[in-house]
C-alpha cells in the first residue's frame, strides 16, 4: 500500500484522481484550500479509512509522510484563475516548490499536473512535447500558462539537481462529472445553458479547435505516468486527439440535450488559442495509453451528471 497525497484533491480531476488511488488499494492523503474544490467531490469518500481530507492551502509548506505526491492544485479554469491572477502565480510556483521539496525530503516520486496552456496559441499544429509554445507572457491568461511553465522549470531542475524522481504531465482539455457549474470552460458552459434553453454562448466565430477527453480516459493516463519507469519523466501530453470545433461541440450539446437554446456569438477573449491538439505519440510508446471513450458518449455521460445538479 502507498501513501499518497493529492493537492488540489477535491477539485473535479482531484477528486476522481483519490476515488481511483482508493480502488487500487492505496492511502490517500486529499489537500485542498477548497479555493475551487469542494467537500460535495470527496463526501463519498469521508468514510473510507483509508481517506484523509487536511484543508490546506499549497503555497505554505507541509510536513507528511509520504510515498507519492499527485500535484495538481491550482484553479483551472479562465474564470477563475483571473480572479486572483497574483494568487494563481504563486500556487503554480510555491505550490511547486512546497511539494518539491517535500518530495526532496521524504524520498516521494512526485508528479506535476500541468497543461496544454503552456503551448500557448500554437503555431504548431498538432502540439508535441517538443513544441515550446508561444506564450504570451503579460498577458490576462498569463499567470495559469506561466505558472505551469515555472513549475515543470522547478520540477526539472530538482531533478538535475537531487536526483529527484518525477512525472510531468500536460493536460489537455478535460471534461466529465464534478465539472462546477459555473467554472466557466466550454463544456460545463455549453451544457448549463443548453439544459436551462439559455442561448448558447460561443465566442469568437465557432471555428476555433479543442480537444476533448473524458475523465476516466485522464485519470487513466496519469496513474499509469506514475507507474512508469523512473528514466520516463515526460513531459507527455495526455489528451484526446479527436478535434472539434467549437461549433460543433454547440451543437452535439443541443442535440443530447434535446435543447431548445440558440447559438449567439460573442467577441473571442485575448490570448484564447485558436487550435489545440495532442500528439500522444509518447504516451502510447511508454505507457500504452490512448483514450477509449468517443465524445458522444462521454458528452451524454456529463449531461446525465449536470440534470442531477442543477
Amino acid at each position: 500500500m502507498n501513501r499518497v497525497l493529492v493537492t488540489g484533491g477535491a477539485g473535479f480531476l482531484g477528486s476522481h484522481l483519490c476515488e481511483r488511488l482508493l480502488q487500487d488499494g492505496n492511502d490517500v492523503i486529499c489537500v485542498d484550500n477548497l479555493y475551487t474544490g469542494s467537500k460535495d467531490n470527496i463526501r463519498h469518500l469521508m468514510a473510507n479509512p483509508y481517506f484523509e481530507f487536511i484543508r490546506h492551502d499549497v503555497t505554505e509548506p507541509l510536513y507528511v509522510e509520504v510515498d507519492q505526491i499527485y500535484n495538481l492544485a491550482c484553479p483551472a479554469s479562465p474564470v477563475h484563475y483571473q480572479a486572483n491572477p497574483v494568487k494563481t502565480t504563486k500556487t503554480s510556483v510555491y505550490g511547486a516548490l512546497n511539494m518539491l521539496g517535500l518530495a526532496k525530503r521524504v524520498g516521494a516520486r512526485i508528479l506535476q499536473a500541468s497543461t496544454s496552456e503552456v503551448y500557448g496559441d500554437p503555431e504548431v499544429h498538432p502540439q508535441p512535447e517538443s513544441y515550446r509554445g508561444c506564450v504570451n507572457p503579460i498577458g490576462v491568461r498569463s499567470c495559469y500558462d506561466e505558472g505551469k511553465r515555472v513549475a515543470e522549470t522547478l520540477f526539472f531542475d530538482y531533478h538535475r539537481m537531487h536526483k529527484l524522481q518525477i512525472k510531468v504531465l500536460r493536460i489537455f482539455n478535460t471534461y466529465g462529472p464534478r465539472m462546477n457549474p459555473s467554472d466557466g470552460r466550454v463544456v460545463s458552459n455549453f451544457i448549463v445553458q443548453a439544459l436551462k434553453n439559455q442561448d448558447i454562448t460561443i465566442y469568437g466565430d465557432g471555428s476555433q479547435t479543442r480537444s476533448f477527453c473524458y475523465v476516466d480516459d485522464l485519470i487513466e493516463g496519469m496513474v499509469r505516468l506514475m507507474a512508469s519507469p523512473s528514466a520516463f519523466t515526460g513531459p507527455c501530453n495526455i489528451g484526446n486527439p479527436g478535434e472539434f470545433t467549437i461549433l460543433q461541440l454547440a451543437e452535439k450539446v443541443i442535440q443530447f440535450t434535446d435543447s431548445r437554446s440558440k447559438i449567439v456569438y460573442q467577441p473571442l477573449p485575448a490570448d484564447d488559442p485558436l487550435q489545440r491538439k495532442p500528439v500522444i505519440d509518447l504516451a502510447k510508446q511508454h505507457l500504452d495509453w490512448e483514450p477509449h471513450i468517443a465524445l458522444d458518449e462521454g458528452l451524454k455521460k456529463t449531461i446525465d451528471y449536470f440534470r442531477r445538479v442543477i
